[in-house]
C-alpha cells in the first residue's frame, strides 16, 4: 500500500514538472518576436539583429535564417512568423492568397547583374524561370536587342559553376555568387546592372519586409529598428561580414564590402516607395502573372 502511495506521488510530481516545463517553453516563446529571413542578401541586412537582438515592447526580436522560399512560405501560411523578409513577388502572391502579412518596407534594392567576358554572347544563361532574376534580365535585354535564353541551370550556384567552363559565356548572377565569380576568374566582368529601371532610380524594390497585422500598431518603432539594421550593414560592412561568418550564415570569404555595396541595402518604408513597389509588381505581373498570384495586391497591402 505504501509503495502504491509513493508511486502515486511520484507520478503526480512528474506531471507537475512536465507542466512547468511546458509553461516555461510557452512563456519563452511569448517573450520573443520571430523574424524569418532567407539566407542570402536579406540576411546581410539583418546582421546587426543577429549580433544583438533588438527589443520591442519588452520582447526580443529573434532572427531565424531559412534556406529556401518554400520554407518561408510554409512558415507564413502557418502564421508562425511575426516579421518576415522575402522576395517582393512572393509577399504579394501570398497576400493575394489571403495570407495577410502587409508590407512594412523594402531593405534590398538590387542584387542582379549580367556577367561575362567582353560582351554579351548568346545564349544568356538564366535561373529561376518566372522569378525576379529571370524577369528583370529579360526586361533589360529586350530593350537592348533580341537574345536567346538558356534555363539549363536552376540556381545561381549552378550558374556560377558553369561560368568556369568554356561553354557558358554570359549569365545572370545574384550576390554573393557574383562576387565569388569575379574573385575566382579575373577574365569575368560585370556587363550590365539589372537592378535599375532608369539611370535616376536607386533600384527595384526586390525584397519585402512584412509583418503580422497585429504588429502594425508598432509600425513606427519597427521601422526605426529596420533602418538602423540596414545602416549598420552599409556603414560597417566588415563587422557585418564577421557576424555573418561567425554565425555560419555565409562561408568564409563569400562576402566582401563590394558584395554588400552591390546589394544596394537601404531601408525605405513602404509608404515612401509606394510608386516604386507598384511599378515593380506591374512589371512582374506583365511578364509572369503567376508570380504575383495573377493580380496586384489591393491597397491594404501597404497600410
Amino acid at each position: 500500500m505504501l509503495y502504491k502511495f509513493r508511486y502515486g506521488w511520484f507520478f503526480i510530481l512528474l506531471l507537475v514538472l512536465w507542466s512547468c516545463k511546458l509553461d516555461s517553453k510557452k512563456e519563452s516563446a511569448e517573450m520573443i518576436y520571430e523574424v524569418a529571413v532567407l539566407r542570402g542578401p536579406s540576411a546581410i541586412a539583418f546582421a546587426q539583429w543577429m549580433e544583438k537582438e533588438p527589443v520591442l515592447k519588452g520582447k526580443k526580436m529573434q532572427v531565424k535564417v531559412l534556406d529556401s522560399p518554400e520554407q518561408m512560405q510554409a512558415l507564413l501560411v502557418k502564421g508562425e512568423a511575426d516579421i518576415a523578409v522575402l522576395p517582393m513577388i512572393s509577399a504579394a502572391n501570398l497576400y493575394n492568397k489571403g495570407i495577410r502579412y502587409p508590407l512594412l518596407g523594402c531593405p534590398i534594392w538590387g542584387t542582379l547583374y549580367l556577367v561575362g567576358r567582353d560582351h554579351i554572347v548568346p545564349p544568356v544563361y538564366l535561373f529561376g524561370a518566372g522569378t525576379t532574376p529571370d524577369i528583370l534580365a529579360r526586361y533589360y535585354l529586350e530593350q537592348k536587342g533580341s537574345y536567346t535564353y538558356d534555363y539549363s541551370f536552376a540556381t545561381a550556384r549552378e550558374v556560377l559553376l558553369s561560368l568556369q567552363t568554356d561553354k557558358v559565356q554570359t549569365a545572370v548572377l545574384s550576390e554573393p555568387f557574383l562576387s565569388m565569380a569575379l574573385e575566382q576568374d579575373s577574365t569575368l566582368q560585370i556587363l550590365a546592372d539589372l537592378n535599375r529601371p532608369d539611370s535616376l532610380s536607386y533600384g527595384f524594390p526586390q525584397t519585402a519586409v512584412v509583418c503580422r497585422e497585429s504588429l502594425l500598431a508598432l509600425k513606427d518603432s519597427i521601422q526605426t529598428l529596420l533602418d538602423q539594421s540596414c545602416r549598420f550593414a552599409q556603414e560597417k560592412p566588415e563587422e557585418a561580414i564577421r557576424i555573418l561568418e561567425n554565425r555560419r550564415v555565409f562561408g568564409n570569404r563569400m562576402l566582401s564590402p563590394s558584395t554588400i555595396e552591390r546589394c544596394r541595402i537601404r531601408y525605405i518604408p513602404a509608404t515612401d516607395c509606394r510608386e516604386e513597389v507598384g511599378h515593380f509588381l506591374k512589371l512582374m505581373n506583365h511578364y509572369e502573372p503567376r508570380s504575383t498570384g495573377g493580380r496586384l495586391p489591393d491597397s491594404t497591402f501597404i497600410p
